[in-house]
This record gives structure tokens, sequence and C-alpha cells, in this order.
């Protein structure tokens, strides 16, 4: 059996008709003797109709390439169903768009596609000018949007502020430290801003950007905290500090080999004030990893020094001695008592170590030393104790002259004028302190007043005030 499908018939000329139909006849017996049992399944449609018309193709195809303008000089011409395009554009897409258009049209047998690409001037603005229209657009597309935006950021400011508010409110009286309280209100007031932020994200179709968002503060918090690693460390010891308050303002601390009075503790670091009347800036996280010596906390401080008898002279009697003037002495202590001990046998002297207590609030340590040593050195001279010198070998290589005096001999101008300019104006005996002594009172007041004159270095915000704890400044104060 012979089939014609619709493609021949359309592709043949008018007068090819009669021929396929001769050929159809002439051929059906031979493929009936041929194969019999064969059966070949038949077109479903025979196409025959008449073939369009050339100039129909041309203007069919005119008219929509001027309806899209996106051709200048455009030109059809159709010659035995091959078309042919001219014209100007300015994109190839359009170009490949007239040609496949062109071919699409039934009847069409082939394409020549002349359309030529229109060159841009070097000063041609037209596309930043397109693309600043879209924009635009696009941006009143997006108003009401971003009202929507708006209002919820605005909502989730306001949310934020209110739970930070009522937060630092119910902490106020269970959380005392200022610095950890507010640490936990902002925590708060973060979580909702940033829950704001998603949820602005979401309604404004951004879905998958709020998903990174969410991602990336992950990430960037990691990152942070790896950049700045001693930055977080000192804010940590700040929030340690200020929780166990090892010292407070007014104190007298050693650390890290520097001695001074504390001025304040910011979350940058500590801020001392030596006895010398220098500003020393310590981090918190190098004064949380150190060795603290709070000279101030306890009051009551011990004090020391060394003495020296001879050998022929009695040690118990030297301790009665000098325990008589600590017991007179209006700076030391009672409680805890007083000591005179035997310490060491030197090659010249019997040592005495005396131990003494004063208040640190009230008396000066150096102070009271230096009167205690003076008082304790007159007193031991009075009762005929000898405090000798260090034991020296001292040789004379080309020998000393010795004038020897004899009994009958009166002592030389010279030796009783050395003699009178020795003896002491007033009596030491009765002198607790001497001018140079001064009355025997802490420094800390003068260094606070020398600190209150100076500048501070480190203005933050104090983290050891506003806590009910008594501090050792207020016991200063106080007395």
């Amino acid at each position: 059996m012979f089939c014609i499908t619709p493609a021949v018939v359309r592709g043949a000329g008018p007068t090819a008709y009669p021929v396929v139909v001769r050929a159809l006849i002439v051929q059906l017996p031979v493929a009936a003797d041929d194969s019999p049992a064969e059966e070949t399944t038949p077109a479903k449609e025979v196409a025959v109709e008449s073939v369009a018309d050339d100039r129909a193709i041309a203007d069919r195809l005119q008219r929509i390439l001027a309806a899209t303008r996106w051709f200048e000089q455009s030109e059809v011409r159709v010659d035995e169903g091959v078309v042919f395009l001219t014209g100007y554009t300015e994109s190839d897409e359009h170009k490949q768009w007239a040609g496949q258009l062109a071919k699409n049209t039934e009847d069409v047998v082939a394409v020549v596609n002349n359309i030529q690409l229109m060159e841009r001037p070097l000063w041609d603005l037209t596309p930043a000018w397109n693309e600043l229209r879209s924009m635009t657009r696009q941006g009143f597309q997006l108003l009401p949007l971003a009202g929507v935006a708006l209002l919820l950021l605005l909502a989730s400011w306001l949310l934020a502020f209110a739970a930070s508010f009522v937060m630092d409110r119910l902490l106020e009286r269970q959380m005392r430290n200022r610095l950890l309280r507010g640490v936990v209100v902002k925590t708060i007031m973060i979580a909702v801003i940033l829950l704001g932020v998603y949820l602005i994200l979401k309604v404004t179709g951004l879905t998958r950007l709020a998903a990174t968002v969410i991602g990336g503060t992950g990430l960037f918090g990691l990152v942070v905290g790896i950049a700045f690693r001693d930055i977080a460390e000192n804010f940590l010891a700040s929030i340690l500090i200020s929780m166990q308050r090892p010292f407070e303002p007014g104190d007298l601390i050693e650390v890290a080999g520097h001695q001074g009075i504390v001025q304040g503790v910011t979350t940058r670091g500590t801020l001392l004030m030596t006895l010398d009347g220098n500003h020393v800036h310590l981090t918190n996280s190098t004064i949380y990893k150190s060795t603290i010596k709070n000279l101030t906390a306890n009051p009551k401080t011990r004090l020391s020094f060394q003495l020296g008898i001879d050998y022929t002279d009695s040690a118990a009697f030297a301790q009665e001695v000098i325990m008589r003037v600590l017991q007179h002495h209006p700076a030391v202590l009672t409680d805890p008592e007083p000591m005179v001990l035997v310490n060491e046998l030197a090659a010249a002297t019997v040592n005495l170590q005396v131990f003494f207590w004063i208040d640190i609030h009230k008396h000066s340590p150096l102070k009271v030393r230096s009167a205690m040593i003076r008082l304790t050195k007159r007193a031991c001279e009075n009762e005929g104790l000898t405090l000798p010198d260090e034991a020296r070998e001292v040789i004379f290589p080309r020998g000393i002259p010795i004038h020897m005096v004899s009994d009958d001999d009166e002592p030389s101008r010279e030796t009783k004028r050395v003699a009178s300019d020795r003896s002491p104006a007033v009596d030491e005996a009765d002198l607790v302190s001497t001018a140079a002594e001064g009355n025997l009172s802490s420094e800390t007041d003068e260094i606070k007043a020398q600190a209150e004159q100076s500048r501070r270095p480190d203005a933050g915000a104090e983290l050891l005030l506003g806590d009910p704890q008594v501090s050792g400044a207020a016991v200063r104060n106080s007395s």
C-alpha cells in the first residue's frame, strides 16, 4: 500500500497532483502482489489545500515585524517559498526571533536572514537609562512591601526596648551586678530585633536571604569571636570581676607587680593610682588571671622590723623594754598583741624581730614603722642596751697613728662642739611622732585628693558601684 503524507502534498507544486495520483494507481497492484499479508498504517490526514501566495506570506510577516517595533527599515520578500529578511535591529535576540518566526510560517521553504545589528554610539546612555527606568519601576512596585517592612521594623524596635525595660526592672533586685544585668538585657533586645528582621525578610519574599541571615549570624559570631579573642576575654573577665568583687574602689591592692589604690573598674580595665601618684591601667583579663593581694580588705595589718643588741646584754630585758614601747604607742593595736622574738644569733649581735599590728585605714604603715624604730632605739639607749654595728674587718695596710689620752686630759673644743650638736633638741621618748613622720595618718586620703585633681585616663562606666556590699572606701569614709 502506498501512502502520501501531507508534507509531500504541501511540498509539491500545482502540477504535481496528477503525477502523484497516477503513481499511486500504478503502484497499487504491485504492492498488493508483493506482500498481501503485510499491513501499513495509513496517513491520518492528507492535505490537499492550495498553497499560500508568496505575497500573502510577505505581507503577514511584514505586519508582524512592524507590530513589535524592534526593527527599523524592515523589508520582507518571498520568492517561491523562500523568505528574505532585511532591516536593522538593536539586539541579536530580536534578529534570531525574526528568523525563527519566518521558519515557523506555513508554506515557507527556507529563510535568508539579512537583518543587521545597529551599532551603538560611543556615548550611548540608553542602557543606563533603561536600567534606571527599570529600577524606578521596580522601586515603585516595592513601595507597599517597603511600607509593611518599615512598620514591622518599628514594631520590632519598640518591642525590643519594651522587653529590655521590663527585664531590667525585673532583674534589678535579683541581679545586683549592673554589667551582668546589662548583658542579659542587651541579649534579649538583640534577639527580638533579629526576630523582627527575619519576619521582615519573610514578608518581603526574601526567604532565602532570611535563611542566609540566620545562618550567617552564627558564622559572623564565630569569626568575631576568633578575631577579637582578647577583647572578648577581657569583657568576660570584667563580668567575672564585677560578680566576684575581689576588691572595692579605694582598696590598696598589689597585682601583677603593681601596687596602688583602686580608682575604678570599667569594661576595659582596672585603674590604679600608685603611692607615687601615678596612674596604672591594667586589663581585666590580666587582673583576673593574676594573684591579687588586697592590703585593705582587712583593716588590721602587721608590721615588723629587726633590732640587734650586744651579746653582753640581756635579751629578755631588751624584749621587756621594746614591749613597753609597743604597748604605750596609740597606733599599735592590742588585739592582736605585739610580739618581740629572738630571731637570729648574728656575728656581732643578737637580732630581735619586732611584730605589731596597726589599723591601715587610720594610720600609714610607713610612718608608724618609722616612729616605732625611732622610739625603740631611744628606749634601748636610755636603758643602757648596746646596739652594735655589724661586724666588719677593716685592714689598714699603712697603719694608723694612735694618740693615747689619759683620764686627766679634757676633751678638746671640737669634741665638745660635736657632742653638743648631736644632743637632741627635744626628748624623743615623749614624742609619738615627729614632724617628719607627720601625724601617722594614712596616705589614702592624700591619694584620693590627688586622684580627684588629676585627669582620669579611662572614663568608662564604673562596674563596682551600686552594690549593697560595704566597700573599703565606705569604711574609711565612715571612720
